[in-house]
């Protein structure tokens, strides 16, 4: 990997953890995290409990707007990001 991936690999995370700590109200309890698995990567995005259903949002909105959003940022590497929200 070189140093222009791994830099565009930290700042998605670090752009998915800034959205979600624009949208919970516990913002020192939500972490981000990468690893690659399966030649994908994977952004785990761990919150408070009782913030997850913020960040779910009603039948998934929020989630799939993020998931929208992470893979616009993402276009240029040409590389797959998974976001998984895990409490």
């Amino acid at each position: 990997m070189t140093l222009k991936m791994a830099n565009t690999s930290a700042n998605i995370v670090a752009l998915m953890e800034h959205l979600a700590k624009a949208l919970v109200e516990k913002t020192h309890e939500v972490f981000a995290e990468a690893f690659d698995e399966k030649g994908e990567t994977v952004i785990e995005l761990e919150v408070a409990e009782s913030d997850v259903g913020r960040l779910i949002g009603r039948q998934g909105r929020m989630a799939r707007s993020l998931r929208t959003i992470m893979n616009a940022a993402a276009l240029r590497t040409r590389k797959r990001y998974v976001l998984e929200i895990v409490e």
